[in-house]
């Protein structure tokens, strides 16, 4: 069991951290300014998260975190699907979620917490996809 552990803690874990800690930073202000300055849906904000930190995301985690040298469409149709998959599973499993646990609170103070929830469960669901999937060796 610590074998495991330490299996799937490993070098390439913490880079794909790292790379997220990029992503998330960039992506959180895209997503936050278009939902609460431009006022966009909750959706397209979210999306727009994506969109931004899915292009940096892929050349990143490819060449830096995974050191992946494949040069193929059917490894950017995985990783273009994994990212959609993960995407509406992490914020559709999230809005209905605090919607619930918050059902007193107004609509953005919803929108912006299932925005945080979905931002965590699309991180575990993206590095599983990307690790098992994506760019496995």
């Amino acid at each position: 069991m610590k074998d495991k552990i330490k299996n799937i803690l490993d070098i390439t874990f913490w880079k794909f951290v790292l790379v997220g800690i990029v992503n998330t930073l960039v992506g959180t202000a895209v997503m936050f300014a278009a939902y609460n300055v431009l006022h966009l849906s909750y959706w397209i904000s979210s999306a727009s998260n994506y969109v931004v930190g899915s292009i940096v995301s892929y050349f990143l985690n490819k060449y830096f975190t995974f050191q992946n040298k494949e040069k193929s469409w059917k490894q950017l149709v995985k990783f273009a699907l994994n990212i959609t998959v993960c995407y509406l599973g992490a914020y559709g499993l999230a809005k209905p979620l605090v919607s619930w646990f918050l059902h007193g609170q107004s609509k953005s103070v919803q929108d912006n917490l299932s925005m945080l929830v979905g931002m965590g469960a699309f991180v575990v669901f993206n590095y599983v996809g990307q690790r098992v999937i994506v760019f496995r060796k």
